[in-house]
């Protein structure tokens, strides 16, 4: 039953703001900036109250040390090397082992794995789904809710980028939904007045959406009120809080609108009130 754990990473309201932290993970360079200091970034982020904090099992001990309330731990359980502007001869995608073990005895309410859709590589899209099956069985055994982030990319350059394409993040969230996600963190596609379309094929299962690349406040502000309408549940936002010059404020911002319907103007103001 992974309900109880649920809803510890989801206001009353059924929403989520899930801070991601764990771009160390991944060995590239330029995911290092804004949390050079993990421990100043995770007390940071705290500070602002989300509803969830995303982090690696050698970094939850940063959040799950801190005395008194806190947010809830969701925790990355594979890693991969498809994220650089040079991809390497070959790529993997690999998934810790005793994955839900760990969970527990760092007292997380999820666990987040990715599925990727890369473009002439299905050896790791194979190895994405056997991480899934090996890790859904034991999840449910324990309770544990499992994040499946279903990601289209597209080749660009020598790497990869996000692929907007909204046929293609249905067909992958569908699939992740088939798998036994019991939370779906996805890309937005690029109309996103036509996410609707996506929440429709997973159904049941919640929907957060990445945020991907840093992009100015008015943007995401416009993006996540956009998004919030059409019916998702909420967001998981890494980049664009912990890259921001103010990552408090920002984060406060965010959750108005996922949790109290704050129009991006809103968001823009809070923001701006720092300056007043």
């Amino acid at each position: 039953m992974t309900k109880p754990r649920l809803n510890r990473f989801s206001g009353a309201d059924g929403r989520c703001f899930d801070v991601a932290i764990d771009h160390g993970f991944f060995n590239e360079p330029g995911f290092l900036s804004g949390i050079e200091d993990m421990a100043a970034a995770v007390k940071t982020v705290v500070a602002a109250a989300p509803d969830a904090v995303q982090l690696t099992v050698g970094q939850a001990p940063l959040l799950q040390n801190l005395p008194g309330p806190k947010p809830a731990l969701v925790l990355r359980t594979d890693v991969a090397n498809v994220y650089g502007p040079t991809l390497p001869r070959t790529l993997f995608s690999l998934m810790l082992d005793a994955a839900v073990e760990q969970a527990l005895r760092l007292d997380a309410a999820c666990l987040c794995v990715n599925l990727f859709l890369l473009p002439d590589q299905p050896e790791v899209h194979a190895a994405c789904i056997q991480n899934i099956l090996k890790l859904k069985p034991e999840a449910d055994r324990y309770g544990m809710p499992l994040m499946i982030e279903p990601l289209v990319m597209k080749g660009g350059g020598s790497g990869y980028m996000v692929d907007g394409d909204l046929t293609k993040i249905k067909a992958l969230v569908r699939q992740a939904a088939e798998l036994g996600a019991d939370v779906i963190k996805a890309d937005p596609c690029d109309d996103p007045t036509q996410y609707h379309e996506v929440v429709e094929v997973a159904g049941r299962i919640p929907i957060l959406v990445r945020g991907g690349g840093k992009v100015s406040d008015e943007e995401i502000f416009r993006r996540t009120y956009t998004l919030m309408q059409e019916g998702v549940k909420g967001i998981v936002y890494g980049r664009n809080v912990v890259h921001h010059d103010d990552p408090a404020r920002v984060t406060r911002a965010l959750m108005a609108i996922v949790h109290e319907d704050a129009t991006a103007d809103q968001a823009v103001a809070m923001m701006q009130a720092k300056k007043a």
